[in-house]
């Protein structure tokens, strides 16, 4: 994926790897900029983000963005009830 982006994989386990050119270093609407240490998050890959998104927000889960579209595909940043950031990412 060029040298914005590397997927590290062994087994069943991917480590997803992204630089200062990925789209995951876009700002936040609020302004908040990717920064080291409090920007690490697990991915959860799904097939319909939309539709995921949707039921997310129904049971009152915050959100950090809106869903970007990338050249991977579509991602958004979910708080954990730690306020730890979780991707939901659909492939493109």
């Amino acid at each position: 994926m060029g040298p914005a982006f590397a997927i590290v994989s062994k087994g069943d386990l991917n480590l997803w790897l992204s630089g200062p050119q990925s789209s995951a270093a876009r700002p936040m609407p609020d302004g908040r900029q990717p920064e080291s240490g409090g920007w690490n998050r697990f991915v959860v890959e799904v097939d319909d983000i939309e539709a995921v998104v949707n039921t997310m927000k129904a049971a009152g889960i915050k959100f950090r963005n809106d869903i970007v579209t990338g050249p991977g595909g579509k991602q958004i940043l979910v708080e954990d009830p730690f306020g730890n950031p979780v991707e939901i990412f659909e492939p493109a």
